[in-house]
């Protein structure tokens, strides 16, 4: 059989509802590719997708077969998406972009060069915020310093999902099979010598962002949680904090009773008494709870996602995937 050369780059790209981005994302990112090597793929990565993006990425493959693409079944997430990019990239090294041109092509050159330097990790690395409002801004900002100060790893800040892994990286992330998935947060604890490149984001070709303040909001609890206990450590200081309060207080009511003899009683107090402590022990329980919820997500073993269709590329590993996710499962 003759032998069939790998790509030296692979581009994966998560994509849902982003049919109008998909022409112009190809038509500026293949001739960046082709100055690079002419072994090069794209592996788009549909995650249930209601319009017809999947119909416009087969399109292009007929005309490319280079691009090729992973359809999911439903909705699972882009950081999910990310990981089945991960699974079906055969480059040398691999890409991660977003489809809707914010993230430029052209900075991907640079990306290979700083790899070809020894870097095993290339994160591009947002220089301003402007596009955003100053609610979002100061969340991000909280999160960075937030993450930095109680996370197993210090996290770059303005570092995204923009960036290019050496093989090395990638084999290490795909066997981290966790379901609650922080990439930013991953591609820290793999560690390896990483460098980052400055770049300005540009516009928003077609649509809207799909991320909306509640969603970020959960995202950013995620990270917190899949890289650091304190959510659940602060409430034993919490806890040991009200103890010494409700000791001191008690210290204080028996001084002034000897001294001034008994008050009426007041309800309002006991009320207030009653409905804060019993906020403090739900919100103790809710975070507890967060983490059961991710034990149990665990434990039940599902898979990362469920592939509808493989077009182009993607569907010559399948196979190599199904057997190796029988092996893993075999040895757990």
């Amino acid at each position: 059989m003759p032998c069939v050369a790998l790509p030296k780059i692979s581009v994966v790209i998560p994509v849902h509802n982003e049919s109008a981005n998909i022409a112009p994302l190809c038509d500026a990112l293949v001739p960046v590719l082709n100055r690079i090597s002419s072994l090069w793929e794209i592996v788009f990565v549909d995650d249930g997708s209601r319009d017809d993006t999947l119909e416009r990425i087969k399109a292009r493959n007929r005309e490319e077969p280079r691009i090729s693409a992973v359809s999911f079944s439903r909705n699972f997430g882009k950081e999910i998406a990310i990981a089945a990019g991960l699974d079906h990239a055969r480059g040398e090294a691999v890409v991660i972009m977003d489809a809707d041109l914010q993230h430029p092509p052209e900075m991907i050159e640079t990306f290979v060069q700083r790899w070809q330097e020894g870097y095993l990790m290339v994160y591009g690395q947002r220089t301003d915020r402007s596009d955003e409002t100053r609610i979002k801004r100061n969340f991000a900002h909280l999160f960075y310093r937030l993450f930095s100060t109680f996370g197993e790893v210090p996290l770059p800040e303005g570092a995204g999902d923009f960036r290019l892994i050496d093989r090395k990286g990638v084999e290490v992330l795909r066997m981290l099979g966790e379901k609650a998935r922080f990439s930013k947060g991953l591609y820290a604890w793999i560690g390896f010598r990483s460098t980052g490149v400055p770049f300005v984001v540009g516009d928003r070709k077609f649509g809207n962002s799909k991320w909306n303040f509640r969603q970020l909001f959960r995202f950013a609890f995620d990270g917190i949680a899949s890289f650091s206990s304190i959510p659940l450590r602060v409430w034993t200081y919490v806890g040991t904090l009200i103890s010494i309060l409700s000791i001191a207080t008690a210290l204080y009511f028996a001084i002034r009773t000897l001294l001034f003899g008994t008050d009426l009683p007041g309800f309002p107090s006991l009320i207030v008494s009653v409905m804060f402590f019993s906020g403090i022990q739900l919100m103790s329980l809710g975070v507890i709870g967060e983490y059961i919820g991710r034990i149990f997500a665990e434990v039940k073993r599902r898979p990362l996602y469920v592939v509808a269709e493989r077009i182009g590329g993607a569907a010559e590993i399948s196979s190599s995937l199904v057997n190796e996710d029988y092996q893993r499962f075999r040895r757990v």
